[in-house]
């Protein structure tokens, strides 16, 4: 199992949308079967999968604490993706759950404020030596911005290759527990999810070639 968790230490970046449509999209692909889990107060990703109708993905509540035992079920039942939504600013929890993570997502609006906060999420990702992946979400379509923040972000790590551009069907899906992929399997929101998927499996199958972060601590 590839456990994914999702963070982003500036709230507004669109993390929650977008960790359940990357999770629609990987039983869409056939990659399931998948798992999401919320771990942030909010509870805004539980919300929207409780007024959803589908049964996948599935969602499991784990207390914080019991996290890495609850991974291990999940692994023991041949789920193949957890993905975990996080809450923003609650930094030390959020470090012991990118210590469980295959690969964090760090979303971020192409913005200097978005840019700027993104930097203590990285500081930490790169002390821990923990894989991370850049998104851009909230793109504006052919806007200076958006090539000039993954030019700059491309700095400090990997940048997904994929841009989630600013659509209103993506918040929209999200009021009755679906996603702007189920809504419109051929739009726009639909081509550009699949794709990222693609990039994430790509950052991923990247990683597995990598040696450890255990054998490399166990030296």
């Amino acid at each position: 199992m590839r456990t994914i968790v999702i963070n982003s230490q500036k709230g507004g970046s669109g993390k929650t949308t977008l960790c359940a449509h990357l999770a629609v999209e990987a039983e869409r692909a056939g990659d399931g079967p998948v798992y999401v889990i919320d771990t942030d107060p909010q509870g805004t990703l539980s919300t929207w999968h409780e007024k959803r109708e589908a049964e996948k993905p599935q969602r499991v509540e784990v207390p914080l604490d019991g996290l890495q035992a609850g991974l291990k079920v999940l692994a023991q039942r041949k789920a193949a993706y957890c993905f975990i939504d996080t809450a923003p600013t609650r930094t030390d929890e959020n470090v012991s759950l990118f210590r469980m993570a295959d690969l964090v997502l760090v979303p971020i609006r192409p913005s200097p404020s978005d840019l700027w906060a993104a930097a203590a999420t990285v500081a930490l990702l790169k002390e821990a030596n923990i894989p991370f992946l850049f998104l851009l979400t909230q793109a504006k379509a052919n806007a200076s911005i958006t090539g000039q923040a993954a030019a700059v972000l491309s700095h400090h790590g990997p940048v997904a290759e994929t841009f989630i551009s600013d659509r209103v069907p993506y918040a929209a899906a999200m009021t009755d527990g679906r996603t702007a992929v189920e809504l419109a399997p051929k739009g726009p929101a639909a081509i550009e999810t699949a794709a990222l998927w693609k990039n994430i499996k790509a950052c991923l199958h990247a990683n597995m070639q990598k040696p450890s972060r255990k054998a490399v601590a166990n030296g």
